[in-house]
């Protein structure tokens, strides 16, 4: 159903109970890309605009206060550093004084971010082997 407003024509439908979408984004992508996000959005059970639509809301909503994946690779690779370390004087019969464990921690913070971006240059390299040791 369209009204006339003078000589433009408007259109009163609601659209699936959602506003109207007029703004064109656009982006130029290689198709191993196109590929990716084809897949990606198969797989989500999408077309790939509303699945890309999606994707950059979800992202433009979440602001800088989200964790991203780094972050969290860091503090996961911090725990791991820590957990290995105390598990083994534990294991060895080992007791570590508050000296130790404060110094392991001091260690741990120092290094763990390198570490993180280590392991994700490794996942991304797909050498999973290296991601245990």
């Amino acid at each position: 159903m369209t009204s006339l407003l003078g000589e433009k024509a408007i259109s009163t439908r609601r659209l699936r109970g959602r506003s109207r979408r007029d703004v064109t984004v656009s982006t130029k992508i290689t198709a191993e890309e196109f590929a990716l996000i084809s897949a990606t959005s198969g797989t989500a059970g999408r077309a790939i605009g509303e699945w890309m639509r999606e994707v950059l809301l979800k992202e433009a909503r979440s602001g800088s206060d989200s964790l991203g994946s780094e972050q969290l690779m860091t503090e996961i690779i911090g725990l791991q550093m820590f957990l290995t370390r105390v598990l083994s004087a534990v294991a060895s019969g080992e007791r570590m004084s508050r000296e130790q464990c404060q110094d392991l921690m001091r260690n741990v913070k120092a290094n763990k971010r390198r570490a993180a971006l280590d392991a994700l240059t490794q996942y991304r390299n797909g050498d999973e082997e290296e991601h245990h040791g």
